[in-house]
């Protein structure tokens, strides 16, 4: 079956010949979109305490970049100052929409997903050549912006800027993309996007953590998980000639202590999971107001299923669901069933629900990560 999305490509064949080797430029391929929120809105968005984004302006060819928090006045009369952009990340946690526009892209592994980022720009902002180290889809929504791209080598950056854009950018395409035009770029495909008029871009990234990173974090959780047992002792000590030096006893029988610190291929699944779904610091989560009764909540299940919070991030592995960092091992029979919540981030009405798999929905309610779907949605 042929995917629109993907320009007549099957998902087999876009992720065989160009996820992460190559850009592909797909014209119309979600036809119709003219984006999810105005302007103002994404401005609106911009001024929430809880919201990441940023302000890029360029003044006469001078770069500024602010984080957040704004207040509404801080984009008043930006326009006659010069050139600016303004990127809001995570919009998939405000906007339902958002959530289903992100889940056309379920061909890529959700553990791979970051999140839907929204630009916009007058006419001649953007943020520079740049590049990036992740695989990212660029929608377009209300305007038009010209892309030019390059696969050069060369990624020296200007240095002293407040943004990482390239010295040297040597274009080698560009096209203008129009409202439904989607442009994919591997990570670090060098890349300078500038408004045409006022534009709206949506961009679907997926992250390629650093493997250093990722080893940092798993030794964190590790250190929370192993347990050697006794204290260093050295009841046959000798005399030493220097004893500012580290002896070679203690150096073997520490050195053997470490050596006891094992893991395998579960411990690093079970890092991952939590890892991954763990939200980003400035994101929490609201526990209802005034909750229903498991009795209750059983009830709303059965009868109008359930849907995941926005912000909520849900991963599985074995038999084991991955819920905010959270790590749940449940029997198969739940495994099955809540699986398809983590695919789907929602189970439909009347789904057979095993006593355990109820009360993990019910503790997740709890906590604010899912409720009761009493909102017709569509997908």
């Amino acid at each position: 079956m042929k995917n629109t999305l993907l320009g007549g490509l099957t998902p087999q064949q876009f992720l065989r010949d160009y996820w992460q080797k190559k850009p592909l430029l797909i014209r119309q391929a979600v036809p119709g979109f003219k984006g999810l929120l105005g302007p103002q809105a994404l401005i609106d968005l911009a001024c929430r305490d809880d919201v990441q984004a940023r302000l890029v302006t360029n003044q006469r060819g001078k770069w500024a970049l602010r984080h957040e928090p704004f207040e509404p006045q801080d984009f008043d009369g930006l326009s006659k100052k010069g050139k600016w952009t303004v990127l809001v990340q995570g919009v998939n946690h405000f906007l339902p929409q958002a959530t289903e526009l992100i889940q056309r892209f379920d061909f890529i592994p959700h553990a791979r997903l970051d999140d839907l980022m929204v630009s916009y720009a007058p006419k001649g902002g953007g943020v520079g050549p740049h590049f990036d180290a992740y695989d990212v889809f660029l929608l377009q929504g209300h305007g038009h912006r010209r892309w030019q791209i390059s696969t050069q080598a060369d990624q020296t950056l200007i240095e002293g800027a407040p943004l990482r854009i390239l010295k040297d950018f040597r274009v080698e395409q560009e096209w203008v993309l129009e409202p439904g035009d989607m442009l994919y770029l591997p990570p670090h495909c060098a890349h300078n996007g500038i408004a045409e008029d006022d534009c709206m871009t949506y961009s679907i990234g997926f992250r390629t953590p650093w493997y250093q990173e990722l080893a940092e974090q798993f030794l964190v959780y590790l250190q929370d998980r192993i347990q050697i047992e006794g204290t260093y002792a050295d009841p046959g000590l000798t005399l030493q000639k220097h004893p500012s030096e580290i002896g070679p006893a203690m150096l073997q029988q520490v050195g053997e202590a470490i050596h006891k610190v094992r893991w395998d291929d579960e411990d690093v699944a079970n890092f991952l999971g939590c890892y991954l779904s763990e939200p980003k610091p400035h994101i929490f989560f609201d526990a209802p107001a005034r909750p229903l009764s498991a009795a209750r909540f059983a009830e709303a299940v059965q009868k109008h299923g359930v849907v995941l919070d926005l912000k909520t991030q849900m991963l599985c592995h074995g038999n084991t669901l991955f819920i905010n960092g959270d790590a749940e091992p449940v029997a198969k029979a739940s495994y099955r069933v809540l699986r398809e919540l983590a695919d789907a981030r929602r189970l439909a009405a009347g789904s057979a629900l095993s006593d355990e798999a109820m009360g993990l929905l019910y503790s997740w309610y709890q906590d604010g990560y899912l409720a009761p779907d009493t909102r017709r949605r569509k997908i």
